[in-house]
């Protein structure tokens, strides 16, 4: 998942990520951490906005977090 991120951020400069339950949070969090580790070094950081959202699953109403993050050249 991070080498997934850290691709659409060289790429498109932009990505979401979006996770329903604590276990897959905790992954998606680790996962842009380590996503992060990827593009420092090719002077590339990034911004994490996190959001709650409404998904409909199944007829069912879920809450997941959002994570919107993109990239950005450093100076």
């Amino acid at each position: 998942m991070a080498g997934a991120i850290a691709a659409l951020l060289r790429s498109q400069g932009e990505v979401e990520v979006q996770a329903i339950g604590p276990a897959a949070v905790n992954q998606a969090v680790k996962a842009i951490a380590i996503a992060r580790g990827y593009i420092i070094p090719e002077n590339l950081d990034m911004h994490v906005q996190p959001a709650f959202v409404k998904l409909d699953i199944e007829n069912e109403e879920r809450t997941a977090v959002r994570f919107a993050v993109k990239g950005y050249k450093l100076s």
